[in-house]
């Protein structure tokens, strides 16, 4: 059983006689949630709304608290002096971007049953923002927000806004901004409407709310990220394998096996847990440096594969792009092509040519390296 006299005295240690304070709290919320889970099945959308709730847990940039994830939305809160209307605007991009980037990645996997289902679903984010009293309590370690204004927030989730994408600003946090603020918040990419919503026991309860959808003008299309203009500089290399593409693929994507073919790399750092997400990051020791990886793409057809990487921190060719492009050759054999895409071009025209013959061998070791890699673990296991 609950021991009351310790749980309250925690409490009361932490928030001593009153433990009413004024907050911010904030929700997203996945619009088109149960629809998706329904249509996609438990198995196929479990893993995906586990990322996308982690996701917006990680684009958190005004350093809240999370209180708890309710199926398909996350209690965010912050005691203390509200943000300024900028700050919770900017909040709210960051997660929808996130949000939205991740989607269409998923989605542009060709191969996955999981794209496919993205492609007719209707996902998305809509938030609510609220100030006012809460209490917080501690529950066997579990942190439960309690008050008038929490009920409110979670009230405001159903409301008479026609649309599955917005923010809504409740009065309560609109009373701590100005009138400029709040305009200039708005101005310069979408439009502020006012709305309201009758509640039972709660009575009216205005806010003003702005529809999220312009901002998918800025969501990437990954599908051009093989830009002549942008990364004009290519060194490639190409062999054939023998071993099917598929399999080639999981040893190119497995971090556990990047040491045992990438030349001069020795260990790999990441979360094992997320290991097979795409816009996964991670680290790796390659020779006296460091450098961070993040993979950005996967197309899976038939008869091509398309996997990319990008490369930061790469001290000579900062920001660089990895392709690595999979053709079915026969049911036994595929062929790799390797193309290394980057922006920066050193100024230094020796120093340069000499960093480019070394890029060039590492990239035609490494090759050789997946390349008896992959024909060895085929070997051993093909299947």
């Amino acid at each position: 059983m609950l021991d009351k006299r310790s749980t309250t005295a925690s409490v009361s240690e932490v928030y001593a006689d009153d433990d009413t304070q004024p907050a911010l709290i904030f929700i997203p919320d996945i619009s088109g949630f149960t629809k998706f889970v329904n249509e996609a099945g438990i198995q196929q959308s479990r893993t995906l709304i586990a990322d996308l709730l982690e996701i917006i847990i990680e684009a958190n940039i005004l350093d809240m608290k999370l209180s708890e994830i309710q199926g398909d939305a996350v209690l965010f809160y912050r005691p203390g002096p509200p943000p300024s209307i900028q700050e919770v605007i900017n909040q709210c991009k960051q997660i929808f971007l996130d949000f939205q980037n991740y989607l269409r990645i998923v989605e542009r996997d060709r191969g996955s049953a999981l794209g496919a289902s993205l492609s007719s679903s209707n996902l998305t984010l809509k938030v609510v923002v609220h100030y006012g009293q809460l209490s917080v309590t501690l529950i066997r370690e579990h942190v439960k927000l309690m008050g008038k204004d929490v009920i409110i927030a979670h009230r405001l989730l159903k409301n008479n806004i026609e649309s599955d994408e917005y923010v809504l600003l409740s009065e309560g946090f609109l009373k701590t901004q100005t009138e400029e603020a709040i305009k200039q918040s708005f101005s310069n990419w979408t439009q502020l409407r006012s709305g309201s919503t009758q509640y039972e026991h709660l009575g009216e309860i205005r806010y003003k709310y702005a529809y999220l959808t312009p901002l998918r003008l800025l969501v990437t299309n990954h599908r051009s990220l093989d830009d002549r203009k942008k990364y004009p500089n290519i060194y490639a290399h190409s062999v054939t394998i023998k071993a099917p593409a598929r399999f080639v693929l999981r040893i190119i994507s497995n971090f556990r096996l990047k040491p045992s073919w990438v030349e001069g790399m020795t260990n790999v750092y990441y979360d094992t847990t997320k290991a097979n997400r795409m816009g996964m990051a991670y680290k790796c020791n390659l020779n006296r440096g460091q450098i961070d990886i993040q993979t950005v793409q996967s197309f899976i057809g038939e008869d091509y594969i398309e996997y990319v990487e990008k490369i930061y921190n790469f001290r000579v060719f900062p920001n660089a792009l990895l392709f690595f492009y999979l053709t079915v050759v026969d049911a036994q054999h595929t062929y790799l092509s390797i193309k290394f895409h980057y922006s920066r071009v050193l100024k230094n025209r020796f120093f340069y040519f000499y960093m480019r013959r070394r890029m060039i061998l590492f990239l035609g070791k490494s090759l050789l390296n997946l390349k008896n890699l992959c024909e060895k673990m085929y070997a051993q296991n093909p299947h």
